[in-house]
């Protein structure tokens, strides 16, 4: 029964991990921005939920129907107006990724202190469908599978519209080579706007899940940013399908070593595990070399 209590809590983790880190494949994969306020806008999520929560009675999964079209509103806008002009204006895209990563790293602060002047630094969390079950000897709470469950869900149709549409092969072929795909009549900045939209939808899809089983507070958005970065960069950049598979590993080997070995070790597990995969296939799990 060992192993079922390593397995079930850890695809309930790495699939947390597999859906972040969606929102963030889209964002630097194909929009080429690397979002450094990511973790932000998760916790940010988390406590609209709550706020939702204790304030009207919604639920979270009803809450989702609102927290998403808002949150992939704010970062098309983000995206529109400052955004895809520092795109245009730099020379590369070495230049470009210098310019978002310091609009996201001042975006950062402003979301976190305006978490901070409402909430506080104080850690909050609320008791959603906390119901014990056990499955083969081992026992989680309801709300850990039904976030395993919407997780699931939401990342086979993301991947399955990235793979069967011509709207998700035009964003894959983004995500390859924009400049290809303005030769073949792709209208880059649309669908990268797009892609930057949608990857913030899905990040609050993840705040808003995170929110029925884990305690959080405004300053911890830098810890999803960082597992959304590893999750990202061990799958390879851009690769739906390897941000899922890196997720589910990632949180089960998480998992493992906090059952086996000790809960203060899963930070360097993390990194281990990173830095085995790098070592081995420095693109990541599905990634490609440049030609």
């Amino acid at each position: 029964m060992l192993l079922v209590d390593i397995i079930l809590p850890g695809l309930v983790l790495g699939g947390m991990y597999a859906l972040i880190a969606l929102g963030l494949t889209l964002q630097y994969g194909v929009a080429r921005i690397m979002n450094l306020s990511y973790g932000e806008s998760l916790v940010a999520a988390a406590f609209g939920a709550f706020s939702l929560y204790s304030g009207l009675g919604l639920g979270p999964l009803a809450a989702l129907l609102l927290a998403v079209p808002v949150a992939m509103l704010l970062n098309w806008l983000l995206y529109r107006f400052l955004l895809e002009r520092l795109m245009r204006r730099g020379k590369d895209r070495g230049a470009q990724e210098i310019d978002s990563i310091l609009v996201t790293f001042g975006a950062l602060f402003v979301i976190q202190g305006a978490m901070l002047v409402a909430f506080g630094g104080q850690y909050y969390s609320y008791s959603y469908l906390s119901i014990p079950l056990t499955i083969m000897g081992s026992t989680l709470a309801v709300n850990r599978l039904v976030a395993l469950l919407f997780a699931a869900v939401v990342g086979g149709a993301v991947y399955l519209a990235l793979t069967r549409t011509r709207i998700g092969t035009a964003v894959r072929a983004i995500a390859v080579d924009p400049n290809a795909a303005r030769l073949v009549g792709i209208d880059v900045a649309a669908l990268s706007g797009f892609a930057f939209a949608f990857g913030g939808g899905l990040v609050a899809v993840g705040g808003v899940l995170v929110s029925m089983f884990l305690t959080f507070n405004a300053a911890m958005g830098v810890i999803f940013t960082m597992k959304a970065l590893v999750v990202v960069i061990m799958g390879g950049v851009g690769n739906v399908l390897g941000a899922l598979v890196a997720g589910l590993l990632l949180g089960v080997v998480e998992t493992a070593v906090a059952r086996l070995v000790d809960p203060g070790l899963t930070l360097a597990a993390t990194y281990a595990l990173f830095l085995g995969v790098l070592l081995i296939k420095p693109t990541g799990l599905f990634g490609r070399a440049a030609s």
